[in-house]
């Protein structure tokens, strides 16, 4: 605060959206906190629809501005462009990897890319996305990444979903990937 007459405002946000900082018990700058919505700018509790609204955005823009600060997506192997990619997340990726790489010593043109930012999405993944004919998503679960994907990117990619609570196999993997060709 520049002088006493300043009134500490604790939802002030600089250009990346961050607020400003008090250390707890300092004179003048007490503020509520807790999970009640707050008044943009000032912090007092408040339940205005169109503060609410307002506020969401304000998260989600906090969210989406976290991609500014990881890598992009790479791919762990094959080509830039191509048939098909092999996009996963998790404990996918020694069956992934294992399947895409058995099949490119055949000569079968298959890429890898594995997530490790899942929200918000890399920045480049979308171009990544379309550069391949098409999207094999393997997952251990009822398909929240390829819902995700799809949504997101507007790509029809395909689905392999195991959801037994055991891994997905390179056996399996090898025979989805046939069957795209």
């Amino acid at each position: 605060l520049n002088s006493d007459e300043e009134k500490f405002l604790p939802y002030l946000r600089d250009e990346k959206l961050v607020r400003p900082w008090a250390i707890p018990g300092t004179p003048g700058l007490e503020h509520r906190i807790g999970g009640l919505e707050k008044q943009n700018i000032t912090g007092n509790v408040n339940y205005e629809p169109e503060n609410h609204e307002l506020m969401v955005k304000i998260r989600q823009e906090k969210v989406d501005k976290i991609a500014e600060y990881i890598p992009e997506q790479k791919l762990d192997s094959g080509p830039e462009k191509g048939k098909i990619l092999v996009l996963g997340w998790g404990s996918t990726y020694g069956a992934i990897k294992s399947a895409v790489s058995e099949l490119q010593q055949e000569g079968v043109q298959v890429s890898h890319a594995h997530l490790r930012y899942v929200r918000p999405f890399p920045r480049n993944l979308g171009y990544i996305l379309k550069n391949f004919e098409k999207i094999l998503i393997p997952e251990i679960n009822n398909g929240q990444l390829i819902k995700i994907i799809r949504d997101q990117f507007l790509v029809d990619a395909k689905g392999y979903n195991k959801i037994m609570g055991v891994p997905i196999t390179k056996t399996e993997l090898v025979r989805e990937i046939r069957e795209l060709l």
